[in-house]
């Protein structure tokens, strides 16, 4: 018998569309396509839809008759996706389809990220503008562009283009919770420069990859423990010189996101030949002890070495310590639990991206935090750890975090739904991520915004998935608020 396909699954509406987005590259930076797909299919539909200046979609659906009057409400979702793949797998995000499938109880894809994040809201969205039974006020969609790498469609967002006063966000990732607050964040860029050196005669080229690492999302996943690829590599760069073990650094790719943790990293260099025995047992050490260390929670943690073309230039002795000195003391994780919201994370930091190649060095942070000011001191200790190192410092695509506001309507009567429906009331939550609720309540103060979701495990990951019975108690969320909203409230 052949497996089911994600149209065969129910709502149908919703997975039909999914399945349509899958089919279509999204990465963040390349939505057009997926924008151009969504403007014409709402057009066939007699649909209103415009495009901001920054790429932003509106769409607008009148009210079911009889409830024009009704509050109307904003539904908003991103159009990007998290490209993230294992090293070993060759995908294009620019140009190839995500291959999702059915794995029991859960919808994932092969070898990559899935896409639910924020697919899943886009396709509910689409579902409920091309539904002729359900019972709604005016409905405008609201599809943002480049959530993921920089929020800049939701900071794009200009006032008076909406009309509604109710705002729901699709972008949550746990089935039963209904959001009402975010963590703002900032990015943290160093860059710096060295002078290469040539390669001695006598030394070897290898490749040390780290790599098997579980990685996930520097927001939601922080606080569980993960390793950071690149805080472990600066960690066996700077035990290697204490161990006075003679490696030497030509290029560094570590991480590809500021907002994913890294699961991979790659340190090609070269180590005299007289040394590369001890450099190999020394490096089945680091593994012992690596393993003993994170056997829980990275048991797939490998360090492999393998032998490359000769390198042609190397990074000087004193720049390298310069470096994995800087990498090591570079604050990373949790920094501060939250003291009026208990179990969440305040305040935290991920070292997302390093890159060191030709005589130049990147790095990536982000800083996050429910409390700006502390956000904001976060990045600065951040930013001064590489000021030691004489760095040029960038601080780029800060957005401010969502205060909650427990006295919110909208979540009353979600809360009254939620309990109608499935005989529990919801959590409500803080998420210590960025959603664009609190960019777009910079345009629009008065609206009133819940954000809520089906359950996603490891987003940003390519063991990202969604819970198939998790999208129907959403959808079927989503289709009774509407309801509420327009003739309760």
């Amino acid at each position: 018998m052949n497996a089911p396909h994600l149209t065969e699954l129910q709502p149908s509406s919703l997975w039909q569309h999914f399945a349509k987005i899958c089919s279509i590259p999204h990465p963040s930076g390349y939505e057009a396509q997926l924008a151009e797909h969504i403007q014409h299919w709402a057009t066939d539909l007699g649909l209103s839809v415009t495009q901001d200046h920054v790429g932003n979609l509106i769409i607008r659906k009148p009210a079911t008759s009889g409830l024009e009057h009704a509050p109307g409400v904003v539904l908003q979702a991103h159009l990007d996706m998290v490209p993230q793949k294992n090293s070993t797998t060759q995908h294009d995000f620019t140009k190839d389809p995500i291959n999702a499938y059915i794995e029991g109880d859960w919808v994932t894809a092969e070898n990559t990220t899935l896409g639910a994040d924020n697919g899943i809201g886009v396709s509910a969205i689409l579902a409920v503008l091309e539904s002729t039974h359900l019972q709604h006020g005016p409905i405008e969609a609201l599809f943002t562009i480049d959530e993921e790498s920089g929020m800049t469609g939701a900071m794009g967002l200009q006032p008076g283009q909406l009309q509604g006063s109710i705002l729901l966000n699709l972008d949550s990732e746990d089935e039963g919770e209904l959001y009402l607050g975010c963590a703002g964040g900032v990015d943290i860029c160093a860059d710096w420069t060295y002078s290469p050196e040539p390669i001695p005669a006598d030394y070897q080229s290898f490749e040390l990859a780290i790599t098997g690492l579980k990685g996930g999302h520097s927001g939601v996943d922080i606080h569980l423990g993960r390793a950071n690829a690149n805080k472990l590599m600066a960690r066996l760069l700077c035990e290697a010189d204490q161990a006075e073990l003679p490696i030497r650094v030509s290029h560094i790719q570590g991480g590809s996101l500021r907002n994913a943790i890294p699961r991979e990293a790659f340190i090609k260099l070269a180590c005299p030949n007289a040394a590369v025995m001890q450099l190999k047992t020394w490096l089945a050490d680091q593994q012992a002890i690596l393993n003993n260390e994170l056997q829980h929670a990275e048991p797939d943690l490998q360090l492999t070495l393998s032998e490359i073309a000769p390198l042609a230039q190397l990074m000087p002795a004193a720049s390298q310590k310069t470096l994995s000195h800087t990498l090591s003391a570079c604050p990373n994780g949790v920094m501060r639990m939250s003291d009026t919201v208990q179990g969440i994370v305040e305040s935290s930091t991920n070292l997302g991206v390093i890159t060191v190649e030709d005589g130049r060095i990147h790095v990536a942070s982000l800083a996050r935090s429910l409390i700006d000011s502390a956000g904001q001191a976060l990045a600065n200790a951040v930013a001064n750890t590489f000021r030691l190192a004489n760095a040029t410092i960038r601080f780029e695509g800060a957005y401010p975090g969502w205060q909650p506001n427990m006295q919110s309507s909208v979540l009353q009567t979600m809360i009254g739904v939620h309990q109608r429906l499935f005989e529990v009331k919801p959590e409500i939550k803080v998420i210590h991520a960025g959603l664009e609720c609190g960019l777009l309540a910079a345009a629009y103060p008065h609206w009133d915004m819940i954000s809520f979701g089906p359950t996603i495990r490891y987003p940003h990951s390519p063991d990202e998935k969604v819970n198939i019975h998790s999208v129907q108690r959403f959808w079927d969320l989503l289709v009774a608020t509407l309801k509420a909203i327009a003739t309760e409230q």
